[in-house]
């Protein structure tokens, strides 16, 4: 379950500027958590710190940057408050063929979507495990379930937090903290755009019926995330998927996924 918000009790948000993350900001301080919101783009943290019904606190960092990361707590504690709820949401994705890509661009998605989420949980969940309450919610995707082909270090990414989360949630078990994993499927967020997806290529590769909103993912990630779950997946159609996607034999599984991935399709 949730910790209860108290004066000195935070959830942290990291990616917290827009789609996914904001929401989930919405509806934690809906629920009377203060939030502190952690993003590159503080404008954007700060408009939303605004429109929030309960205290938010807003910290810039770049989460790419290790030595940003490392910052983190003391800035909080800075701030008077314990980091009761960590949600790890801040990601990336890159597109395209391994053998085209920006060798800088794909390490940069292992710093974000692999590093951070290590670093974080390592540098908070430490206190949350000595005061024996907390909860962490980390960000990956339906991709995690199985190797994406146009995508192959997103979906090696996100299959790297689902096992750690695992992991992680079984050695906190003792604590009474929680730790889940948020497996969305598509989501109009601007995500793609930013990875060179276009949304009619998006919606075009996966059926109306996957997409789910970032209003409706954040609430079942939060709802998820309040009764214990282990894994989060909005939508009744992608938690089908997740099945499909471990079930289905890979020989014909990744021809299927290579043919479908708008970055791989020729022009």
């Amino acid at each position: 379950m949730l910790p209860t918000p108290g004066p000195h009790r935070a959830a942290l948000i990291t990616g917290a500027s827009s789609g996914i993350g904001a929401e989930i900001a919405r509806v934690l301080s809906s629920r009377g958590h203060h939030v502190v919101l952690v993003a590159r783009r503080t404008e954007q943290l700060t408009a939303l710190a605004e429109s929030l019904p309960g205290p938010s606190s807003v910290v810039g960092a770049d989460l790419s940057q290790p030595q940003e990361r490392a910052a983190l707590p003391g800035r909080v504690a800075e701030l008077g408050l314990d980091v009761d709820i960590l949600v790890n949401n801040a990601g990336l994705s890159t597109t395209g063929p391994v053998a085209a890509a920006d060798p800088v661009a794909e390490l940069n998605v292992v710093e974000v979507d692999v590093a951070a989420v290590v670093d974080l949980c390592t540098r908070f969940v430490g206190a949350m495990a000595a005061r024996r309450r907390g909860a962490v919610l980390n960000v990956a995707s339906l991709g995690a379930f199985g190797p994406l082909p146009g995508q192959a270090v997103y979906g090696a990414a996100k299959a790297f937090v689902l096992s750690y989360t695992y992991a992680l949630r079984e050695e906190l078990k003792p604590s009474g903290v929680t730790a889940t994993t948020l497996c969305p499927g598509p989501v109009k967020t601007g995500f793609g755009a930013a990875a060179g997806i276009s949304d009619e290529d998006a919606e075009a590769a996966l059926p109306k019926p996957l997409w789910v909103s970032a209003e409706d993912v954040a609430k079942a990630a939060v709802d998820g995330l309040a009764a214990g779950k282990a894994v989060v997946v909005p939508g009744r159609l992608n938690y089908a998927a997740t099945a499909v996607y471990q079930l289905t034999p890979k020989r014909l599984l990744l021809p299927l996924l290579a043919r479908s991935h708008p970055s791989l399709k020729k022009k």
